[in-house]
């Protein structure tokens, strides 16, 4: 992958990472990666949930805004306090985008990675293990407030390979950033 910006960027010239969408989307899978190639940390927004909203979703509950808010509060603290990192969290709502905006006091950067209802079905019906089921996948859809006119928000499809996207997501990420897109991943500028 020859044309994603370079990794262990510093501190100074990136801003935290979210990536951001529906259960099923890939946030885990194209965060890590991100992590990765910017040398960052990665951590899992869903493993900050409660207890109690983890078994609230495994039961097919869906969440409320007053389950979401101290979680939404927790990511915003951890983009505040990590100097760099990509998390993975839902941000569904563009009030929920705000207020990781709010809470981490500086520039964010999401990466949504947005696909259709079939697609992200098939993809969760192939996982195991999780405690999101797919019948949660339409009240998701459902509270999901596009990030239109959000400028800090980088949109891209899932209907494309893990590999593509970490390299369209690069290369987007390199442009906010003012750097080349044409550095290799092996560090050089």
């Amino acid at each position: 992958m020859s044309t994603a910006a370079s990794p262990q960027a510093s501190d100074a010239d990136c801003s935290p990472v979210v990536v951001m969408g529906v259960s099923g989307c890939g946030k885990s899978t194209v965060g890590k990666r991100l992590a990765d190639y910017l040398g960052a940390a990665f951590v899992e927004g869903d493993g900050l949930h409660s207890p109690a909203n983890v078994a609230k979703m495994r039961s097919g509950i869906p969440l409320d805004d007053a389950d979401r808010g101290p979680w939404v509060d927790d990511i915003g603290a951890l983009l505040a306090r990590e100097r760099t990192v990509v998390v993975s969290c839902s941000a569904l709502k563009r009030s929920y985008r705000d207020r990781l905006r709010a809470v981490a006091g500086r520039p964010i950067t999401f990466v949504f990675l947005q696909g259709s209802r079939a697609a992200l079905a098939a993809r969760m019906g192939e996982r195991s293990g999780d405690y999101m089921p797919l019948s949660l996948l339409d009240s998701q859809l459902a509270t999901l407030e596009l990030p239109s006119g959000e400028a800090d928000v980088v949109t891209i499809e899932i209907d494309q390979s893990p590999e593509r996207i970490v390299a369209l997501a690069m290369n987007n990420l390199a442009i906010r950033w003012g750097r080349s897109t044409t550095e290799e991943t092996t560090g050089g500028k």
